[in-house]
C-alpha cells in the first residue's frame, strides 16, 4: 500500500501542476498588455537619433506638442504585428491623431520601401538602428505604443494596437 502511495503521489502533483500551468496558458492573454511602466510620468529618455528623413531628433522634439498627446508607436518593416496594426493607426492618423514612429532595429531602405507599399501614419520617424532608445524606454519588441504629452510618458501598450486596447488604454487621453 505505501508503496502504491509512493509511485501515484509523484504522478498525481505532475498531473495536477500540468493542469494548472494549462489553465495558465489557455486563460491569459499574455500577447497584448497595458504595462504599468517605470517610466510612466517620466520623461522621454534623453536621445539623439535621425529621423527617416535624415533630420536629427532629440527627446526634447516631443515637447512641440506640449497641449496635445501624442503616440510613440514602436515598429519595424519585419515585424508581422505592425503590419496588423497599421491600418488602424492609418486610421487614427487621418482622424487627427499626431503618431511619431520608433523604427525599430530595422533597415532605413526597407522601413521607407514598407512606407511606400503600405502608407504612412506617421508625422516622423526616428531611426533607431541599434535599439538604444527603446532599450531605455523599456521595450519589449515591436509593436509598442506610447502616449506622450509634453516629453512625458503617460501610457504604454505591448502588442498589436486595435480599437479595443485603443478604448481601453489610449483613448480618455485624446478626448
Amino acid at each position: 500500500m505505501l508503496r502504491r502511495w509512493v509511485v501515484w503521489m509523484p504522478l498525481g502533483l505532475l498531473l495536477l501542476m500540468l493542469l494548472l500551468f494549462a489553465h495558465r496558458l489557455l486563460t491569459h492573454d499574455a500577447g497584448n498588455t497595458a504595462i504599468n511602466s517605470p517610466l510612466m510620468g517620466q520623461a522621454v529618455p534623453a536621445f539623439s537619433l535621425p529621423s527617416l528623413t535624415q533630420q536629427p531628433i532629440t527627446q526634447q522634439w516631443f515637447e512641440q506638442w506640449a497641449n496635445q498627446p501624442v503616440l510613440l508607436n514602436v515598429w519595424a518593416s519585419w515585424c508581422p504585428g505592425c503590419l496588423e496594426e497599421h491600418a488602424f493607426l492609418s486610421q487614427l492618423s487621418e482622424q487627427g491623431v499626431v503618431i511619431i514612429g520608433l523604427n525599430y532595429k530595422d533597415d532605413p531602405k526597407q522601413a521607407q520601401r514598407w512606407l511606400q507599399q503600405h502608407g504612412n501614419p506617421f508625422a516622423e520617424i526616428i531611426v533607431d538602428r541599434s535599439g538604444t532608445l527603446a532599450l531605455d524606454l523599456g521595450v519589449y519588441g515591436a509593436p509598442e505604443t506610447y502616449v506622450i504629452q509634453a516629453g512625458v510618458i503617460q501610457a504604454k501598450y505591448v502588442g498589436v494596437l486595435s480599437q479595443t486596447q485603443w478604448n481601453e488604454t489610449f483613448a480618455s487621453f485624446f478626448e
